[in-house]
């Protein structure tokens, strides 16, 4: 009798009569991370309340976990990214208008000082802060739902680089920030000059 070994057969392949196994999975879906599809907007995303007694608890917890997370990632790439590696962390501009709500406005301000708090944390490791403005991405259109057009021509017609941002702007960018070895602890800002005309 022949040991499996020499059989020359896949000791792990699938056995008579079982199934072969589905070999056509993603590799989010291998490493346990399935997609979400028609996931509705994140708290933080949606209409923002206007003082802290219109704030559900809930919308809090994400504002908070917001930085938890960055936190946590940022442990994480401590130990993962080698001594020349590079971590980019993703805020936003919107946050900085008075009318966003105190909640937007929080994150959005704690970014930047985590961002630097973080380049002397995990030194020589670079860490930068991205913090877009609009961006014309699916996630945009979800919100914006019927408004995206409108919102569209608005910044075109508007914004001094007379278009709108895309997500290929944004990886230029981060791109760039990923490969100057110079830059670490900087907010770089991504709005086609959108803070410079709207308040």
């Amino acid at each position: 009798m022949r040991s499996r070994a020499g059989s020359g057969r896949n000791p792990d392949g699938p056995r008579p009569g079982q199934a072969a196994p589905n070999r056509s999975r993603t590799w989010r879906e291998h490493r346990g991370v399935r997609s979400q599809r028609r996931r509705p907007p994140h708290p933080l995303l949606r209409q923002p309340a206007h003082s802290f007694t219109e704030l559900d608890i809930s919308h809090i917890r994400h504002g908070v976990e917001r930085i938890v997370l960055s936190v946590h990632i940022a442990r994480l790439a401590k130990d993962a990214l080698q001594s020349t590696g590079s971590l980019l962390l993703i805020g936003g501009t919107g946050g900085r208008r008075p009318t966003a709500g105190p909640l937007i406005s929080a994150v959005t301000a704690a970014m930047p000082v985590l961002a630097r708090s973080l380049a002397l944390e995990l030194a020589p490791i670079r860490v930068n802060l991205i913090a877009p403005g609009f961006v014309d991405t699916p996630l945009s259109a979800a919100i914006l739902g019927d408004g995206l057009d409108a919102r569209r021509e608005q910044l075109r017609a508007t914004l001094p680089i007379r278009r709108v941002v895309g997500p290929e702007d944004v990886a230029a960018l981060a791109v760039h920030l990923m490969t100057n070895t110079a830059v670490t602890g900087a907010t770089f800002d991504i709005d086609g000059g959108q803070q410079l005309v709207e308040s």
